[in-house]
């Protein structure tokens, strides 16, 4: 049975997309949540007042300053009375950087792109382990892409690297800390629906769409119900794995 009953899940880029897909499928699974949001709470506000303040803490974090994925654990932490038990890292950035750009702006969206998609991913990962470590373990699902192994458009090749470098880390935290019962799992989707993904909607664009096999991008709900069924402990042996959800568009 698919159960996160009396568990407490940190779920960073909660306000919408699949990070608000991820945390309403948690609170129906059971689970209590604590979601983060850089500017607006959007549907956190709307399941916190479905499902009650008790079982949904938002957080606002700038991912991109350095120290905000120590400090966002921290004040989870300290909502969650001090036991978290799964991390869902899903917030990321994927501005559009061209080659020709002047430089000015190249320096400022790979420094702004590896600060939220990497490097606050490897700290708060960090902060979970310290905290896994002494409680018996803990469940780890970062959002990674398949940009991570088929690479991206030219316009993106910041996020190509960064999403590369989160499956990397959470593979070598599978394979170092999984005698102590700390796992970590990769989701790798493709287009999702969501707003980041409103482009391929666009006039001009339907090559986009074209090269998914099934004919459209994946609903959230899909990328979701993938994370909350690792979060449950029904397939602890699957630490390491990277599942991939992309309607057929990349298949390795």
């Amino acid at each position: 049975m698919l159960t996160l009953e009396g568990q407490t899940i940190l779920i960073t880029g909660a306000s919408r997309g699949i990070g608000a897909a991820t945390a309403t499928v948690a609170l129906d699974a059971g689970a209590s949540i604590i979601g983060s949001f850089r500017s607006n709470a959007g549907t956190l506000e709307k399941l916190s007042a479905r499902h009650g303040p008790a079982r949904v803490h938002s957080i606002k974090a700038d991912l991109s300053q350095p120290g905000a994925g120590q400090l966002l654990w921290r004040q989870a932490f300290d909502q969650a009375d001090g036991v978290i038990h799964g991390l869902v890292n899903n917030a990321g950035i994927a501005p559009a950087t061209p080659l020709d750009t002047d430089d000015d702006t190249w320096q400022h969206d790979w420094t702004e792109v590896l600060a939220v998609n990497t490097r606050a991913v490897a700290d708060i990962c960090r902060e979970a382990i310290l905290h896994f470590r002494p409680r018996g373990g803990g469940r780890i699902v970062n959002v990674a892409s398949r940009a991570a192994f088929r690479g991206d458009s030219a316009d993106s090749l910041h996020y190509a690297a960064s999403k590369g470098a989160v499956v990397a880390l959470t593979r070598s935290i599978a394979r170092a800390w999984a005698k102590e019962r700390i796992l970590a799992f990769v989701i790798a989707p493709g287009w999702v629906r969501t707003d980041m993904a409103s482009v391929i909607y666009e006039p001009g664009n339907e090559t986009a769409l074209a090269e998914i096999p099934m004919g459209d991008a994946a609903p959230p709900e899909e990328v979701a119900n993938m994370i909350v069924f690792l979060l449950s402990g029904n397939v602890d042996h699957a630490t390491g794995a990277t599942f991939d959800i992309n309607g057929a568009s990349y298949v390795r």
